[in-house]
């Protein structure tokens, strides 16, 4: 059955990184055989009518995803035609000449803070076309955008993938923070490493023209120590909620903090603080409404009292907070950004338009790739991959602990999705092998955090701002060789760390 259930990711994956389809494409023709399977296979749907359920659940969760990269698009439109986007990346080079530090800045610490703020696959959609702005070729800036962000998922969206993992096991909150933080920091720094060589190399001009020296491999190391070192405290002081948001903010500042002390760099002079506010307001402003809107409670709850619900059939249904979704931030901040320079409205209009333009592929992608997720997870085929894997390791079960995180956060796209749907199962996995249930969760949140970095309708996003749509299978073609290595590499950690308890 697990062979039978693998067969659709199989295919997705060699038409995508094999034969370079695209991703509308290769995830129409995968969503079918899904279907195929789930029904002839795993004896899914109660009725006919049940095979419309994935479908309508997919075209919704492609929505809410569009509902980002549309006012994501505007503002990168916009900032463009104004030039702000050229005075951002000129602040940015006055913190240091060095390109490492600057990619990392923008690579890394902001993206890991739009992260920890709102996640939903917002550091993609704003970073990869900021980066492109500054002068990093598409292909890699959408790499550096998936790369830089993924070490801080397990604590995204201020700490929704975290919820079913405490709820799973009623674990203290600090402590299992602290242990995914420990297998991440172990690891995580190859990302930093990654952020450099994809950013100033190949062709990168402007900015990040250079190359990936050993003085810019271990800038890299001293923001990668820089952001889990601030993360383990906050995660020690506040629990689960803010290690990423903290760490990128607090890890931020002690980088920019050693930049200046001439170690990272050569400062110059760069653009008035009055001009880069005005150039950096949507995410000004962006950061203040997503921080109010998660971190007042009253506020919170009145902005998630509205809700886009629907269910059909027998088990199917989704739900969108409209006034807390991220796009809906996004949208704000460009409007409120626009409403601030007084912008003609011909202008904003043509950078929605813009936008627009390239929404229409970028939604059948989604969508295909989305129903063959749901496919999978209502037809039992993600159980059944699971179940197989243990199995097939047997004692050595550990070290395929955070490839069932991976497989679920590839599937879904989501870090939280698959905390869900695999929590409880890793507890009782973690029965049969004596492991104890922290250590597996640890294992299950790392591997669902980079997962992320494969997930189909997440590179879709991401090549969507960049102009790509089309070539996604180019980017899963190099993300995909990462994602196993990392949950090969956290594996044998958690293995080992097995090994090594009373």
């Amino acid at each position: 059955m697990a062979a039978l259930a693998i067969l659709p990711i199989a295919l997705l994956v060699v038409l995508m990184t094999g034969l370079r389809w695209s991703a509308a494409a290769a995830g129409s023709l995968a969503a079918v055989i899904a279907a195929i399977v789930a029904v002839v296979g795993f004896q899914f749907g109660e009725t006919p009518a049940d095979l419309a359920g994935p479908v309508l659940e997919a075209g919704f969760t492609a929505a809410t995803i569009l509902w980002i990269i549309f006012p994501a698009l505007s503002i990168h439109e916009y900032q463009t035609r104004i030039g702000a986007t050229a005075v951002i990346g000129e602040w940015l080079a006055s913190i240091s000449r060095d390109p490492a530090a600057t990619a990392l800045l923008l690579g890394w610490f902001f993206a890991m803070f739009l992260e920890g703020a709102s996640g939903f696959g917002t550091p993609i959609a704003i970073v990869a076309p900021m980066l492109v702005a500054l002068g990093v070729p598409p292909a890699r800036a959408v790499l550096v955008a998936l790369l830089g962000h993924v070490a801080g998922v397990s604590f995204g969206a201020v700490g929704a993938p975290m919820v079913p993992l405490l709820e799973a096991g009623l674990f203290d909150a600090r402590r299992l923070s602290l242990e995914i933080l420990v297998l991440h920091a172990c690891l995580g720094w190859m990302f930093a490493q990654l952020v450099v060589t994809y950013a100033i190399g190949g062709g990168a001009q402007g900015l990040f023209a250079g190359r990936a020296t050993v003085a810019a491999r271990r800038t890299a190391l001293m923001a990668a120590v820089c952001f889990f070192a601030a993360a383990a405290l906050v995660a020690a002081l506040a629990g689960a909620e803010l290690p990423t948001l903290g760490g990128a903010l607090l890890g931020g500042g002690l980088f920019a903090a050693w930049l200046r002390r001439g170690s990272g760099g050569t400062l110059r002079s760069g653009p008035a603080g009055r001009e880069v506010v005005i150039a950096g307001l949507p995410y000004v402003v962006l950061v203040a409404l997503i921080l109010v809107s998660r971190l007042v409670p009253p506020l919170q709850a009145a902005l998630r009292t509205c809700r886009i619900e629907w269910s059909y059939g027998h088990g199917f249904g989704e739900v969108m907070l409209p006034l807390y979704h991220p796009g809906t931030m996004l949208l704000l901040a460009f409007l409120c950004t626009a409403l601030a320079h007084r912008a003609a409205p011909r202008q904003v209009g043509a950078s929605m338009l813009a936008a627009l333009r390239r929404l229409p592929q970028v939604g059948i992608a989604l969508v295909a790739v989305l129903t063959l997720a749901r496919f999978m997870v209502h037809g039992g085929m993600i159980d059944a991959l699971a179940v197989g894997a243990t199995t097939l390791f047997g004692r050595a079960w550990p070290l395929a602990v955070p490839l069932v995180g991976a497989l679920g956060s590839f599937v879904t796209g989501s870090g939280t999705a698959s905390n869900i749907i695999f929590a409880n199962f890793q507890i009782a996995a973690a029965d049969a092998v004596r492991l104890p249930h922290g250590l597996a969760l640890a294992g299950q949140s790392v591997g669902a955090a980079v997962g992320n970095i494969m997930a189909p309708h997440n590179i879709v996003a991401g090549t969507a701002t960049v102009g790509l749509v089309g070539r996604e299978g180019e980017t899963l073609a190099r993300t995909v060789p990462v994602c196993l290595a990392y949950v090969a590499l956290a594996g044998g950690l958690v293995f080992t760390v097995q090994a090594l308890l009373p």
